[in-house]
């Protein structure tokens, strides 16, 4: 087994576990505060892994033939570690838990309407990042014509209800500083939650795969990932 098969495997496992625990802290109603601020350290500690192991990709930036999918992966993924970045010194600012010596780095005003705003980004350019890298991860499947129209389908009526759920809760409000709180359902049921957002987070996972689709992401080099 090449090196460069571990490398890739241990990549989608960090992934994996980045996007379950991206599920977990936007469900702020069912995980409580100090159990969300903790989730929030092992995230960003993951967000650094993860640019670690992709060393190589920063290190083709510079190199080699943009097409439209490696220019918009190029630009999601920047926007997504900036949106990271953001969420991170925010919510350490506002930290009484896991981080509280680092309370104050930035008033509290603008880390708390910076923090609702940038982990809603981070949410979206989430669903984004993992779709484009969908059809080169599928393509491996070789799964037969009519299984892939019956796969369509089902994700189809999934990403709908998804952006329904998307507009339903508002999420617009904080992507744009409209509000300066997210209004939560504390009554709701903890599995309802994490399901609407895990829907919400694959309407924007289908626009990824149908944009790498279109732009050549079939095609992608495994130097390029991001």
């Amino acid at each position: 087994m090449s090196k460069a098969k571990p490398d890739m495997i241990l990549k989608r496992i960090v992934d994996v576990i980045m996007t379950v625990l991206l599920l977990l802290l936007m469900a702020y109603q069912v995980t409580g505060e100090v159990l969300h601020e903790w989730i929030g350290i092992g995230m960003t500690f993951l967000v650094i892994l993860h640019q670690m192991l992709n060393r190589k990709w920063y290190g083709a930036l510079l190199k080699g033939r943009y097409n439209p999918y490696r220019a918009l992966s190029t630009a999601v993924t920047a926007l997504l570690f900036f949106s990271f970045a953001m969420t991170a010194f925010c919510g350490m600012s506002m930290s009484g838990h896991a981080v509280p010596f680092l309370y104050g780095m930035a008033p509290v005003s603008f880390a708390r309407r910076m923090h609702l705003s940038m982990s809603h980004w981070a949410f979206v350019l989430m669903g984004l990042h993992l779709g484009l890298h969908i059809p080169t991860m599928a393509a491996g499947l070789k799964l037969k014509a009519p299984l892939k129209t019956v796969l369509g389908c089902v994700f189809t009526c999934i990403g709908g209800i998804g952006l329904y759920l998307f507009l339903r809760n508002a999420i617009p409000d904080y992507l744009f500083f409209r509000v300066p709180f997210a209004f939560l359902d504390y009554e709701k049921a903890g599995w309802l939650v994490f399901l609407e957002n895990l829907m919400m987070l694959s309407f924007w996972a289908q626009i990824g795969t149908q944009a790498a689709n279109k732009g050549g992401g079939l095609y992608e080099d495994h130097c390029t990932h991001g």
